[in-house]
């Protein structure tokens, strides 16, 4: 899925970095020999990234966004620091990045879902997992999809609504729906004056359930999967709206 240019200028506002993401990579930190070796697939903007590069780790972040890397390589182009940033999908990443070089790889915000079949699901943890170091760690975050599990899969309906990411100056809907078996994203961006911009339109997704991403991360090789609510360390349900899932 390619981010719309209109959601760029917008994106620290509609996903911004808290104090709590901030303490439970610090924690997870410590495990590790310094320089950490950070991997953020799916890293928008940077600025989670610009964060840890400036505390002394080494990051690397890939995006599929032309425009959100070219603010990503704004941000530290007069700062010297080890971080660099690459335009490419995940699907290209276990090609041309280091094997068993990451320390911790994330993809937050729901990005894995963008992993549109189980194929690619399967192959994207096995890229992680090849990609990862000994003891690393895969860190996935995105909303709770068993809230809506049913016989039929989707909660008995064809739509999911997420809650609406809001700032002082837009709001962003999104939308999964399911057609003829199959899921697809729409995200419609509301500006302060009323005028409503399309994102993304029918991109396939899979939302990904806990259930299975726990089925995909042992079958490519990782031993473990903790489950939270949130960056707080929230003990997670199945009425969580949230998952947050550390692999390792």
């Amino acid at each position: 899925m390619e981010i719309n240019h209109n959601i760029a200028e917008y994106y620290d506002e509609l996903y911004p970095v808290t104090e709590e993401q901030k303490v439970f990579y610090q924690k997870r930190m410590i495990s590790f020999k310094k320089p950490v070796k950070f991997l953020r697939v799916g890293c928008g903007s940077g600025s989670f990234e610009h964060n840890l590069a400036r505390e002394g780790s080494d990051v690397t972040g890939i995006e599929t966004s032309h425009e959100l890397i070219e603010i990503a390589n704004r941000r530290h182009r007069t700062q010297i620091m080890s971080v660099r940033y690459f335009e490419m999908s995940p699907l290209e990443m276990s090609r041309f990045l280091g094997k068993g070089f990451y320390n911790i790889i994330s993809i937050l915000n729901g990005r894995i879902i963008l992993n549109h079949d189980s194929t690619l699901m399967s192959k994207f943890f096995y890229d992680c997992r090849q990609l990862v170091s000994d003891k690393g760690l895969l860190i996935v975050e995105l909303a709770n999809f068993a809230r809506f599990d049913s016989s039929d899969g989707f909660g008995g309906s064809d739509r999911f609504e997420f809650p609406i990411r809001e700032s002082i100056r837009s709001c962003l809907n999104t939308v999964i729906e399911k057609k003829a078996e199959q899921f697809f994203l729409e995200q419609t961006l509301t500006y302060s004056d009323g005028k409503k911009i399309c994102v993304t339109k029918d991109a396939p997704v899979y939302p990904l359930k806990p259930s299975e991403i726990e089925k995909f991360a042992l079958e490519s090789g990782f031993s473990r999967v903790e489950f939270f609510s949130d960056f707080a360390e929230h003990p997670f349900s199945e009425k969580s709206l949230r998952v947050l899932a550390v692999i390792s």
